[in-house]
This record gives C-alpha cells, sequence and structure tokens, in this order.
C-alpha cells in the first residue's frame, strides 16, 4: 500500500472541541474517521455529526478498525487513554495529540510495550483548526509512522509538522510554547486585579496599549476569552510543571498558573 493511502482509516478519542475539529480535517482529506459514541455528552455527538465521524459500538471495535488511532483528550487523562486503548490489542499506529510531558509520553510508550502498535508524538499548536495558517500539529518518532500521520492532513487546516528525532520532541516542543502562551494570560490577570484593586485598571490597560500591543494585557476582551478554555490549561500547567522539574527547573511557576486557572473553571464552555 503506498504511503499516501495509508491510514484512510482513522479511529479518535475522544473529539472534544479540539478532537472534533482535528478529525474533521482528516475526513476532508477522505479518511473514514469513527469513535465512541457510547456514555458521550449530547455535546460530543453533536460536534461527532458535524465533523462527519461514524459511530463505533466500542473502544475496542474502534481499534480492529483503524489504521491510526488519534488521542485528543484533557492530559490528565491521556496516561489512562493510551492503557485503555493498548489493553484491546490495537496493532496501528498511535499518535497522541495532547499537552503532555515528554516523561508522560514515555510512559505512554510504555503502555505499548510487548505489542505491535507504534506511538508517534504528537503537539497542536493553535485554536480548532477551521482555516488555513492558524493551527499546526507537530510530530515525532519512528519515521514511517509520522509520515502516516501527517500524511492525513495533508492540504487542510491543520498543517502538520515532522520534527526530526524520537517520541516526547513534539511534546516538549508543545510544552514550551504554551508556557510562554498561556502562562501570559495568568500573569494578565494578576496585574489587572492588582491595578483593579487600587483603582488604576482604565490607566493598566491604556499603558499597555501603547507598550504591549498584541498582549492579553493589552487586550481585556481576548484575556476574558481566555476563561471558557482555563478549564484545559489547569492539567496543562501541571505537566508543564513536571516537565520543568525534570528539567532541574522549579515547577512552581506553572503550578500557580495552574491555580489561576482552577479559579476560572466556573466558566467552562461559556458562550460569550
Amino acid at each position: 500500500m503506498a504511503q499516501r493511502d495509508r491510514g484512510r482509516d482513522v479511529g479518535i478519542v475522544h473529539p472534544g472541541a479540539m478532537g472534533a475539529r482535528v478529525a474533521a480535517q482528516a475526513v476532508a482529506a477522505g479518511a473514514t474517521v469513527r469513535w465512541v459514541s457510547e456514555g458521550r455528552s449530547a455535546a460530543t455527538r453533536e460536534r461527532a455529526a458535524e465533523a462527519g465521524l461514524r459511530a463505533a459500538g466500542s473502544l475496542a471495535e474502534l481499534a480492529a478498525a483503524s489504521q491510526v488511532l488519534l488521542s485528543v483528550c484533557p492530559p490528565a487523562a491521556a496516561g489512562e487513554v493510551a492503557r485503555q486503548v493498548a489493553a484491546t490489542g490495537f496493532s496501528g499506529v498511535y499518535a497522541d495529540a495532547n499537552a503532555v510531558s515528554p516523561q508522560l509520553m514515555a510512559e505512554i510508550v510504555a503502555a505499548f510495550r510487548g505489542g505491535t502498535a507504534t506511538v508517534v508524538d504528537g503537539g497542536i499548536t493553535g485554536p480548532p483548526p477551521r482555516r488555513a495558517g492558524t493551527t499546526r500539529l507537530y510530530l515525532s518518532g519512528d519515521t514511517e509512522a509520522v509520515a502516516c500521520v501527517s500524511a492525513l492532513f495533508e492540504g487542510t487546516f491543520l498543517t502538520p509538522v515532522t520534527l526530526a528525532g524520537p517520541v516526547g520532541r513534539a511534546s516538549a516542543l508543545k510544552l514550551a510554547f504554551a508556557a510562554y502562551n498561556k502562562i501570559s494570560y495568568a500573569l494578565a490577570a494578576h496585574a489587572c486585579a492588582l491595578a483593579d484593586g487600587h483603582g488604576v485598571l482604565d490607566e493598566l490597560l491604556d499603558l499597555a496599549a501603547h507598550q504591549l500591543p498584541g498582549t492579553p494585557l493589552a487586550q481585556p476582551d481576548v484575556l476574558a476569552g481566555a476563561g471558557p478554555r482555563a478549564w484545559r490549561w489547569e492539567p496543562e500547567m501541571r505537566e508543564i510543571a513536571r516537565a520543568w522539574r525534570e528539567a532541574g527547573l522549579p515547577g512552581s511557576f506553572a503550578e500557580a498558573a495552574a491555580e489561576t486557572f482552577d479559579r476560572w473553571s466556573a466558566y467552562k464552555d461559556t458562550r460569550r
């Protein structure tokens, strides 16, 4: 089978806001994408239908029907999802595209040890892909398996980028970028709270607009828009903290950001 034709039968666990849009790109490129609908919410079912996904009766059925399995789920669930897939005897390419540390990626690889599946490390940067040029999927690991995953998204709104080297490199890049990008929202929120407490919030926003244009501090609407997504960022910060500690750096900076984002959990999935 030619490389371009490989991986046309795809499974995804579990299609949330990001996962559904990622799966939709594979569908648009000609893949058949399945998911397990049992026990999922009405909102998830609606997203899956809009993305053109087909239902599978169980995880075992999904694994048996798939050449490639994509995992796009909250970071805290990534390890357990991998273990569940490994228990089915899945023998294709397992692509973990979650915001996890290189250390957790190593544990995910270990979950499949002894079987015939090949694990690919993935990291998504940007918003759910809806237009060209906004979202990238970084991939690292086995060359042939990476090429198989990359081919799924050629010519779509999700741009695959291959990193030479082993599993762990894509996750490290994703977390390094997220550390700077998302923690900046926590910093901006704390700065605004301090200024507001002393009656100088308007002056702070004016100063930021002049000195730091394009940042969350200078864009109150952009900062407020982080609220509905912060529940997903909190566990991502825990993974960043773990990665920093493994690199000999203090993890307290990311842990503090995680605490901030956890306080915003009441705004989960609210519409603005």
